[in-house]
This record gives C-alpha cells, sequence and structure tokens, in this order.
C-alpha cells in the first residue's frame, strides 16, 4: 500500500504552521500585478473600448498558466531540493517501510495540490473582473492541475540533478523565456513561420494553449493535443524522478 499520501499532510502540517497566506500572495499577487501592468495598462496603448477587456481576457489565462509553472517549479526544486540537501529529511525516511517511489509520488501530489489551489484562487479573481466567458472554463480548474503536475514532475526530475543552490538560477534561464515567449502576451502569428513550431514546442506554450482555450470558450483540437502533451510530460518527469531520487537515497 502506498504511503506517499504522509508526504502530503506532512507538507500541509508545515504550510498551515508556517505560511499558510503564501499560497494567496504567489497565487493571486504577482499575476494580477502583471494582468494589471500589461494586460489593462500596457493593453490601453496598443487597443481601446470592448478591444481591451478582449486582450485582457487573452492575457490571464496565459497568466494562470504561469502561476501554476511557477508555483509547482519552485516547490519542486527549490524546497525540495532544502530538504534533501540541508535537512536530509528523506535520509531518515526510507530507513522506514516508506518507499522511494512513495516519497516521489507524495512529492508531486503535494506540489500539485499546492499551485492548484493557487492557480484556481487567480482563476477565481479573473472571473470576477469578467474575463472568463464561457462555461468551459470550469474546467480550466482540472486544467491548471494538470499543468501543476506537469511542471512539478519535471520540477523535481531536475532537482535531483542539482549539485548546489545556485544551479536553480540556470533553471530560472529556461522559465523567463518561456514567460516572455510562450504566447502569454500575443498570438503565435506573430512569429516568422519557422519559429512557430519552436515555440509550440514549449511546454507553457501547451499549458496556456489548455487554459485559454477553456477560459475564451475555444477548445479545439489543439487542446486535447495540449492534454496529451502535458500527461506525456509529467509521467516521463515522474519516471525521472523515481530513479533519480532512488540513486540519491540509496547509495
Amino acid at each position: 500500500m502506498s504511503s506517499a499520501h504522509l508526504i502530503v499532510v506532512r507538507h500541509l502540517w508545515v504550510l498551515r504552521r508556517g505560511r499558510p497566506w503564501g499560497l494567496l500572495v504567489e497565487g493571486i499577487f504577482e499575476p494580477f500585478l502583471y494582468l494589471l501592468s500589461i494586460g489593462v495598462g500596457v493593453g490601453q496603448l496598443v487597443v481601446a473600448g470592448p478591444e481591451l477587456t478582449r486582450y485582457a481576457a487573452f492575457v490571464a489565462p496565459g497568466l494562470l498558466a504561469t502561476s501554476a509553472m511557477n508555483s509547482a517549479v519552485n516547490e519542486t526544486t527549490n524546497s525540495f531540493w532544502w530538504r534533501v540537501r540541508f535537512e536530509k529529511l528523506y535520509d531518515a525516511i526510507v530507513t522506514t517501510p516508506m518507499r522511494v517511489s512513495d516519497i516521489a509520488a507524495g512529492e508531486i501530489a503535494a506540489s500539485t495540490l499546492r499551485s492548484g489551489l493557487s492557480s484556481t484562487c487567480f482563476l477565481l479573481v479573473i472571473t470576477a473582473l469578467g474575463m472568463v466567458r464561457s462555461w468551459w472554463a470550469l474546467l480550466a480548474v482540472p486544467a491548471a492541475v494538470l499543468v501543476a503536475f506537469a511542471f512539478s514532475a519535471a520540477g523535481l526530475a531536475v532537482a535531483t540533478l542539482m549539485r548546489d543552490v545556485h544551479h536553480q538560477q540556470y533553471l530560472q534561464l529556461c522559465m523567463l523565456p518561456m514567460f516572455l515567449f510562450a504566447t502569454t502576451f500575443f498570438p503565435l502569428s506573430v512569429y516568422p513561420a519557422p519559429l512557430q513550431p519552436v515555440v509550440a514546442a514549449l511546454p507553457l506554450y501547451q499549458s496556456i494553449e489548455l487554459v485559454r482555450g477553456l477560459t475564451t470558450g475555444t477548445p479545439d483540437s489543439g487542446t486535447l493535443a495540449a492534454v496529451a502533451y502535458l500527461v506525456a510530460m509529467g509521467a516521463l518527469g515522474w519516471w525521472l524522478a523515481h530513479r533519480r531520487l532512488g540513486r540519491m537515497l540509496l547509495t
């Protein structure tokens, strides 16, 4: 029987005693500032009237997907890496009946839950602001959870490869360009044709396509492709994290 849920319970207990409001700050405050500054502020320099509202509604799901990505990656790299390298938490856990596979599954589940909750909070905010225009948006909650799962699994796999704290800066060198160029603020059509497949291959682009298709009420075959992409990404990340974590803790 899997004991992965014990990892989730442990993290929830720590969160409750530590900084439970961090979920709201992380999930709402930062993307909301981007939404106001770029979606509304810069948007006024480009469009006006009803078009401004449509542009803000275009940007909002991109920020929602980005929020899920950032929360998931930060949780499974920064926090997990600290617990492994300094707190030595898992060196003690592996001496119990809990298996390495339980640790990997529990870490991914805890990160997915946290990221999914913060993303859902932001979804409620943009819905209240009138930036969600379709009942398809109800599926944006499980979509955000899927995005969180994919990046949590990938982040955990990357964390097992990190040897020093400054290696996290290299990860940011990947995440920041994705945030800026994975159609968060403009459509894929603005890129030259040779670059469009490159951008479309980015995991954040697929995440934004999934969430945007639901919040704007325009799901299509690309939405299903994004689901398949993220499921495959999450499964591969989970498998790599399990293998690498076993080598770290059992050798």
